[in-house]
């Protein structure tokens, strides 16, 4: 008798990196100083959760390719 899995398959949902302005400034290739000046200009999307920055990488990402089309 052959046993049979009953386990479903679900498809895997991406999960969405949240990073500080450290990870945020490496991933992105600048230096902290510049992200903490783009914060500052409210030029790069982030979002302040109990006074620390934060950043989602699909919206960074999403960001980038826009700036990198106005060049």
């Amino acid at each position: 008798m052959e046993k049979t899995s009953e386990k479903q398959e679900f498809p895997r949902r991406e999960r969405t990196q949240i990073m500080t302005p450290k990870e945020a400034a490496k991933y992105l290739g600048f230096h902290l100083v510049t992200i903490y000046r783009l914060l500052k200009k409210k030029e790069v999307p982030a979002v302040k959760i109990g006074g620390q920055w934060r950043f989602k990488k699909d919206i960074l990402d999403a960001w980038l390719v826009e700036r990198m089309g106005k060049g």
